[in-house]
């Protein structure tokens, strides 16, 4: 696979619910618990401000646009940025599997989206490695998911059997055709691993790490990768990345070790093998320097929380939050 996909395969980023907010007259929400979550939305009548935790400069969001908000922070939806808030959990019910909720007598304003939860671990590390906000705005890029949008919202409104799970796809399409498009406008702008695909040479680079980390790479062959020399390599990669190329690739590797660590039964020894170490005890010193934990923690810790869930999966019903918020 691709590096985007690696990462997102990684993060399992799955569907709560799909589902629609209808506004009217002057109105502020706060969605402050966004902890492990990924909001998708298209905004299909009206217009309305987005200022998100973190970022300096609110958003203005009119008819047609898309965004994304992958990182998992707080944010804030508004007519206008200077009323007070009121808190998400006030207007959107805790329990419901879809639909639309309106507030205010709605007419004004309309949004369509759906709220992905991150089941994969260490969510956060993985979150951080994609932008704040993924704003599609250009007419050209917003008909590439007018599709996905208009159908969904079709399934939101006629509720027929199987609805849920066609919306569920359809929010993956947008996200990844989101981000796809953010991609082929930052090449100039932005820093940090997202932003680092949109340039050839360093994705050349990151797409060999992801195609074969066992490999005994070096910063010579990931500069060959690129087309670049050591040095000019080496410099590039850590301005746009925020880490060395040698580091990327042990925090990458650790990665996918605790994805192996928590759902293989293979030995330790055998997954160092498998990340490119020899010894088990080299791979348990990086795995601790990156994880804050040794590998035996790491899986032992993991083995019981699934235990765990599948306990309290048998013991409650699924429950879902409305995909707005």
């Amino acid at each position: 696979m691709d590096p985007l996909s690696d990462v997102l395969s990684l993060l399992k980023p799955r569907s709560y619910v799909s589902a629609g907010f209808d506004a009217g007259g002057d109105w502020s929400i706060q969605f402050s618990d966004q902890h492990g979550r990924i909001k998708c939305y298209a905004v299909i009548s009206g217009a309305c401000w987005l200022g998100v935790d973190g970022v300096a400069d609110a958003v203005r969001l009119q008819a047609g646009d898309c965004f994304v908000l992958p990182s998992g922070r707080p944010f804030r939806l508004a007519s206008d940025m200077t009323l007070p808030s009121v808190d998400a959990g006030t207007i959107f019910p805790p329990a419901r599997d879809g639909g639309v909720v309106t507030y205010n007598g709605g007419g004004d304003f309309f949004l369509v989206g759906s709220r992905f939860a991150v089941s994969g671990n260490h969510g956060d590390v993985l979150l951080r490695m994609l932008p704040p906000i993924v704003h599609i705005r250009k007419e050209t890029e917003q008909a590439a998911l007018r599709w996905s949008v208009e159908r969904m919202m079709q399934e939101l409104h006629a509720r027929q059997p199987g609805s849920f799970l066609v919306a569920q796809h359809l929010a993956h399409m947008m996200l990844v055709q989101a981000l796809r498009l953010h991609l082929t406008d930052s090449i100039e702008g932005g820093t940090g691993w997202f932003y680092a695909l949109a340039d050839k040479q360093l994705c050349a680079a990151i797409s060999a790490i992801h195609s074969d980390p066992a490999r005994r790479w070096t910063l010579d062959a990931l500069a060959e990768c690129a087309g670049m020399s050591r040095s000019t390599f080496a410099q590039k990669f850590k301005d746009k990345v925020g880490e060395t190329p040698i580091e990327y690739l042990t925090r990458w590797r650790m990665l996918l070790a605790g994805e192996k660590l928590s759902k293989s039964n293979d030995s330790i020894s055998v997954i160092a093998l498998s990340l490119g170490y020899e010894s088990e005890s080299a791979f348990s010193t990086a795995f601790k320097r990156i994880m804050a934990c040794t590998p035996r923690q790491y899986s032992r810790v993991r083995h019981i929380g699934i235990s765990a869930n599948r306990e309290d999966k048998r013991g409650s019903s699924s429950r879902f939050g409305l995909g707005v918020a």
